[in-house]
């Protein structure tokens, strides 16, 4: 049964301007999920003048922090009480395996929202007494935020940026990926049934460019701007923000670096290995796609990794059985056989896998290819797929001169059973979150972000709060002497 999607805009359902669609199907069988309202600039023009009315008119950024913090909990209820439907939604937009959805995904939307709501509500703000002068900060929220989330984890990267955004005072405006519109379009509805106010969060559904992104990137009524997908995107959206000198806060792409040395336990090193690679169906930006393996245990390591992935169940997405559903759309699909073709030319070995499985979805069986160096292409540009390249090295400066000699630097996935070792790697290593011995666990706290090209800035506990909101100093000198009066 298919969906008709519109914008939501000053806490309404709103069609295009132009009247036009465009169409969103399930990756995994090519059926028509909905039909979306095709954004343009004078949509997008809309949202902002909701948005910019509802921060500097409405009630939200004057609401203490206790009070955004109940309904933004009423929202995270309303996410898990609905968590099946948003879960079964998210699966067939994305083609990511239900058990994610399911387990993962939907419920740290609410908990992102639990967070930041609680985070707000129970931060502090320094003060500086010095004699009669008393120095404070003040966090007062920025304003107008513009996110635009990404296709691969939609709805919980969508409130990563939201839950902040809002938990602050701002209001915001999202732009999902076109490819993933539906669980965004049911968390809105949901959002004003939980309570939030009318035009404090307004969803604008459409493409990039000069349709929708370029206006809410290059119009100065927006405060801030946070963005998660390509590096090349990326940059064109900071190039569009700075005539207005709008902070912008991205995460971009990755192509991680995963070592193992030969002191690490395989038990645990493979199958965090293969989570490391082929979660989200290998489309996840953090993902360990450089394999680095100690020359010593090579052929062990291989053989029980090439192993595991050729026992991944690939197939339906919405069958709990699956571990690997299809990737996005049939355009990705070719990017990622195209760089398999690629290792080959290169002269690299496809272990297993290296061919789309046919059919009408768009599936890819778990790649692994051996041979390559750290200078090819396959191994330094990202491919978002689940394709591993497979790297020996020798000693511990080797490994690390490996992972670093690239221009991405997310994240990096760590194997050993020596915590010297651990602590001298994530000191040297340029990346933006380590991971010892395990892949993907997050306290909401620690910031996230990456270095060199894969983004600017860090967003998570007082790190967001610094960038939703405008930090102002205050310093205050008190009278001298006695002034009491009766």
């Amino acid at each position: 049964m298919s969906i008709d999607i519109r914008h939501l805009i000053g806490g309404h359902p709103a069609e295009s301007f132009s009247g036009e669609t465009f169409e969103t199907r399930d990756p995994h069988d090519g059926s028509l999920l909905g039909t979306v309202a095709r954004g343009g600039p004078a949509d997008a023009e809309r949202a902002i003048e909701s948005a910019r009315s509802a921060f500097d008119e409405g009630p939200w950024p004057r609401m203490s922090p206790k009070e955004r913090h109940k309904i933004l909990h009423a929202v995270a209820d309303a996410v898990e009480d609905n968590l099946e439907e948003l879960a079964m939604l998210e699966t067939r937009d994305s083609g990511k395996i239900i058990t994610q959805s399911r387990h993962a995904d939907i419920p740290r939307t609410a908990h992102n929202l639990r967070f930041f709501a609680d985070y707000a509500a129970m931060a502090g703000n320094e003060a500086y007494p010095d004699g009669d002068l008393l120095s404070y900060t003040l966090y007062p929220p920025a304003g107008v935020v513009t996110a635009i989330s990404p296709w691969n984890a939609p709805l919980m990267l969508a409130s990563w940026k939201l839950a902040p955004a809002l938990a602050f005072g701002n209001t915001a405006i999202l732009k999902p990926a076109p490819q993933t519109p539906l669980t965004a379009a049911r968390f809105g509805e949901l959002a004003l049934e939980a309570g939030l106010p009318e035009g404090v969060l307004n969803i604008v559904h459409g493409f990039g460019g000069d349709e929708v992104a370029g206006p809410l990137t290059t119009d100065p009524r927006v405060d801030r701007i946070t963005f998660t997908g390509s590096t090349a995107t990326g940059v064109r959206i900071l190039q569009a923000a700075a005539p207005n000198l709008t902070p912008v806060s991205a995460e971009l792409g990755g192509k991680s670096a995963n070592i193992v040395f030969d002191d690490a336990d395989l038990d645990v090193a493979v199958p965090e290995s293969i989570r490391g690679i082929f979660a989200g169906n290998g489309q996840m930006c953090f993902a360990g796609s450089r394999l680095l393996v100690q020359r010593g245990i090579l052929p062990e390591f291989l053989t029980r990794f090439t192993e595991a992935a050729e026992k991944l169940v690939v197939g339906d997405p919405k069958d709990p059985a699956t571990e690997l559903g299809p990737l996005i759309e049939r355009r990705h699909l070719d990017k990622v056989h195209g760089y398999v073709e690629l290792a080959q030319r290169e002269g690299g070995t496809v272990l297993t896998g290296g061919a789309p499985l046919g059919g009408a979805g768009f599936h890819y069986p778990p790649t692994v290819i051996s041979g390559l160096g750290n200078d090819s292409r396959t191994a330094r540009e990202e491919i978002f797929g689940p394709v591993e390249t497979v790297i020996p090295f020798d000693t511990e400066d080797e490994a690390l001169r490996l992972a670093n000699a690239n221009p991405y630097g997310l994240s990096g996935l760590l194997f050993t059973t020596s915590l010297d070792r651990a602590h001298r790697m994530a000191a040297r290593w340029k990346a933006g979150t380590v991971w010892v011995n395990c892949y993907l666990v997050r306290d909401l706290r620690l910031p996230f972000g990456g270095e060199g090209s894969s983004g600017l800035g860090r967003e998570g506990g007082r790190f967001s709060r610094e960038f939703f909101t405008e930090p102002r100093a205050v310093t205050l000198r008190l009278r001298r002497g006695n002034h009491g009066t009766n």
